[in-house]
């Protein structure tokens, strides 16, 4: 049994920018002896565009804003009922680099889908997770004093027409899907929790509340 902490904070719907600043607040405050935590939180309609974001991706946004963040890769949207997942964790106590971390993510949200009947794949040229060639799940980090933040976000009953407005990730025509389109009935909580536990278990970390 692993004996390392990972707290888990139940965040609700917040905005982004104030849940972006807290991350690199708690980032910066925190030392060898400071636990990691895993962030589930959902937004408000938001654009993100990463550090490699160009403008070209936006398409229309419309009334949706745009914000430009620390994350690494191109564009995506949150929105209400999209399952976010943020990882702040020392990429030295969890004994993993962040192409591992990457890969972490990506095994478990297939797992958390072949769990309930769909088959998923990773793509090594454009890190996220598949469905039949369609997007459901995106990736990105940030690694700052050997921590990370930033994380997954996992389309679950959100919106999927505000992806029109953009190029996700930075291609062109890449089409998206989400759980509930795929027939998946568990509502957000019950996959939240079960991608929780997965997460903790391949990084081997015992998970308690924040």
């Amino acid at each position: 049994m692993p004996d390392r902490t990972l707290i888990i904070r139940q965040l609700g719907q917040r905005e982004y920018l104030p849940t972006w600043q807290a991350m690199r607040d708690f980032t910066d405050r925190r030392d060898e002896s400071t636990p990691s935590e895993l962030w589930v939180v959902e937004h408000p309609p938001v654009f993100t565009l990463g550090q490699a974001g160009k403008a070209e991706h936006l398409l229309g946004t419309g009334d949706i804003p745009v914000v430009q963040t620390d994350r690494g890769g191109q564009v995506t949207y949150h929105g209400p009922g999209q399952l976010v997942i943020y990882l702040l964790i020392s990429l030295r106590e969890a004994g993993v680099g962040i192409r591992g971390l990457v890969s972490t993510m990506e095994t478990a949200i297939i797992e958390l889908l072949a769990a309930h009947g769909v088959e998923a794949a990773a793509r090594a040229d454009a890190p996220g997770v598949y469905v039949a060639g369609r997007k459901i799940a995106s990736l990105g980090l940030r690694v700052r004093r050997g921590c990370t933040y930033h994380g997954l976000a996992l389309n679950v009953s959100n919106k999927l027409e505000p992806f029109q407005r953009i190029n996700p990730c930075g291609h062109a025509g890449l089409e998206v899907t989400s759980t509930s389109l795929l027939g998946i009935d568990e509502e957000h909580t019950q996959l939240a929790g079960e991608l929780v536990r997965l997460l903790c278990r391949h990084l081997g970390y015992l998970p308690a509340g924040g």
